[in-house]
Parts: C-alpha cells; structure tokens; sequence
C-alpha cells in the first residue's frame, strides 16, 4: 500500500470514527443521557462552563484510550509478538470491530460486557464527583463517563490498535469523540425528546459504520 492510498484509508478511519460518534447520539442519549442530566441537576451548575470541561474531558479520556491502544498495538508488533505480520493485528482486530458492531445491532451471538474499568466502581466515582465542587466535579465526572463500559467506544479502541503510529491511534478516538458532541452536550435538554424509535435508527446507522471500520480493517491487514 503506497503513502497516497494509506492517507486515504487513515481520511476514511476518521470520518466513519466521526459518523459513528454523530449516529450514535441516540445510543448516547438512551445509554447516558439521563445519567448526564442527572449528574448536572445534582451538581447545580449555573453556566455553560461545567458542561463544556466535563464533555471536552470525556473526549480527551477518548483520546488517551486511543494513544494507549495505538502504543500496545506498535509494542505487540515490534517485540515479535506478531514479527513482521502487522496484518494479522488488523485482521484480528478488523473482526472484533465489527462483532461490536453486529452486537449494537443486536445480532450478534456475543454481547459485549468488557470495560475499562469496573462498572461498579465507575459509579461510585461517578456519584461522588458532585460533592467535589462544581468545576472539579464536572472535570471528573467527565472522565468517568469516558471509562464507561460501551460498545462503540471500545470497538473504536479496538480499531486504535491498528493505528500507524500514537498519534493517529489518539486521533482517531477524538474523532469518534467530536462526533458525539452535539448530543452529549444536549443531553439534559434533549433526553427524552427523542422517541425510542428514532434512537433505535440512529443506532443502527452507527452499528453499520461500526461494521464497514470494522470490515475495512480486516481489508487493510490482507493489503
């Protein structure tokens, strides 16, 4: 594959990362929207500047994910583990994508039950975060709910693995990240709002973008 095509497939990554992330509003707000409006009743902020450190913390903790994932996925090919088939990474982790993405679709015969941390203590963090001050609290109950147990979230991470370098691995899931901005940052006004139907939609067109990363993975470790 020369440079013009690589640049191409890494263009291509990051808008299906992007799409997954603006499809998915609707698995955002019927998974965490009213854990994110709840949180924001009890902290009693006033202005938008909670809202605006606790989402660009959340994307941020998406982003480091994606450094780390990048970084194991350059340390499993270098020390031999894998020798010189870098392929074989991308064809593995091409295939787990897209079973989270058969998995939002509700087809798949495995459910996705890994996080990156555990629940129950996530959630203990999550509650106590508001007694830590309006600012604080926000920072930190943004960072949790980055950490939250999500198919997408980890098959984007799945995906950060295959990247060339950390960078693009940390770019990749702030893609992912920007696209759920619009309706992370609505969530306490629109949770509700949209009906079960239109949320069901919405899942499924990012479970697809989810499934053609996922697919055009497996394609670049055959490459």
């Amino acid at each position: 594959m020369d440079h013009s095509q690589h640049q191409m497939m890494v263009e291509f990554s990051y808008g299906l990362a992007f799409m997954t992330g603006v499809l998915g509003s609707g698995h955002c707000l019927g998974m965490c929207g009213g854990l994110v409006s709840g949180f924001f009743m009890k902290l009693g902020a006033k202005t938008f500047a909670p809202y605006l450190a606790y989402h660009c913390t959340r994307v941020a903790v998406y982003a480091v994910i994606g450094v780390i994932a990048a970084a194991l996925g350059t340390v499993l090919v270098q020390t031999g583990s894998f020798g010189k088939l870098q392929g074989l990474l991308q064809i593995v982790a091409g295939l787990v994508v897209t079973l989270l993405g058969l998995d939002l679709l509700g087809v798949s015969p495995w459910r996705n039950s890994l996080g990156f941390a555990p629940l129950a203590w996530l959630r203990r963090q999550f509650v106590a975060a508001t007694a830590r001050g309006v600012l604080p609290g926000a920072i930190i109950g943004g960072a949790i709910n980055g950490l939250m147990p999500c198919s997408m979230t980890m098959a984007m991470a799945v995906k950060a693995t295959t990247a060339p370098s950390v960078l693009e691995g940390g770019l990749l899931m702030l893609a992912f990240g920007a696209g759920t901005l619009p309706s992370m940052l609505s969530a306490s006004f629109l949770f509700g709002k949209l009906g079960a139907r239109t949320r069901g939609w919405l899942l499924k067109g990012a479970a697809l973008f989810v499934i053609v990363l996922g697919l055009a993975t497996v394609w670049q470790g055959i490459a």
